[in-house]
């Protein structure tokens, strides 16, 4: 096992909703360490690079107007094996698959609006905390 850092972003809906407390405490009883977050409007130039992958897919544009349309809450989360434990806490992408107790599980209802968003591997996780946090406040 290995001490890693991911990003969670509490999209929109999350933030709007008041859940970045309760996501917050989530991790943080589970044992993981916050590293750094920020409360931040998502620019669109930033949320292209950001959803990179999916450029060119039917849904591409919808998740940049999603995560562009409000505040959304940056976090660099630290711990064990943290990419692959922050993904399971947050459950399936489609909130209809995510089983009771994640997070998606709890709170989300629509696939386009689903609270929140971790970063899928390594690279991924690097690539992703150099956008939210360029100026390497970890």
């Amino acid at each position: 096992m290995a001490v890693e850092t991911t990003l969670v972003l509490v999209k929109p809906d999350g933030v709007g909703r008041g859940l970045c407390g309760e996501i917050v405490a989530r991790f943080e009883r589970r044992g993981y360490v916050l590293r750094g977050a920020r409360l931040i409007r998502i620019t669109k130039a930033v949320a292209r690079q950001h959803y990179a992958e999916h450029k060119g897919k039917p849904f591409f544009a919808d998740l940049v107007d999603f995560i562009t349309s409000g505040p959304v809450l940056a976090l660099a989360v630290a711990g064990e094996d943290a990419i692959a434990g922050v993904r399971t806490m947050m459950g399936a992408t489609n909130p209809k698959d995510s089983a009771p107790g994640t997070i998606r599980g709890d709170y989300a209802t629509l696939l386009g609006e689903n609270i929140v968003h971790g970063s899928d591997s390594r690279a991924s996780a690097r690539r992703e905390l150099k956008l939210f946090f360029p100026d390497g406040l970890l």
